[in-house]
């Protein structure tokens, strides 16, 4: 029996530490509007600090909204390399 109380408590690890990573996985996949997110969602794309973020939120509101995702790159900071590791997330 003790075997048998082994294999269910590893078995409920393992159940919880999948739930745990897919909804990891979802949250980081979600799409981003670069034009209506605010600082702490803009802060969850990859290489974007709060520092970023905030510039993100300044440049469109001095130049207005950004008519391409690819526009991110227009604000000071932002270059190819952020883009490419986001491109699939930003949005307009």
């Amino acid at each position: 029996m003790n075997h048998f109380r082994k294999k269910v408590y590893l078995a409920v690890l393992v159940t919880i530490a999948v739930i745990l990573t897919g909804a990891c996985y979802v949250n980081a996949m979600d799409k981003v509007n670069i034009n209506t997110a605010g600082v702490e969602q803009l802060s969850e794309l990859d290489r974007v600090g709060a520092k970023y973020a905030q510039r993100i939120v300044e440049y469109r509101e001095t130049i207005g909204p950004f008519k391409a995702p690819e526009d991110i790159m227009n604000v000071k900071g932002i270059g190819k390399k952020t883009w490419e590791a986001n491109k699939d997330r930003i949005v307009v």
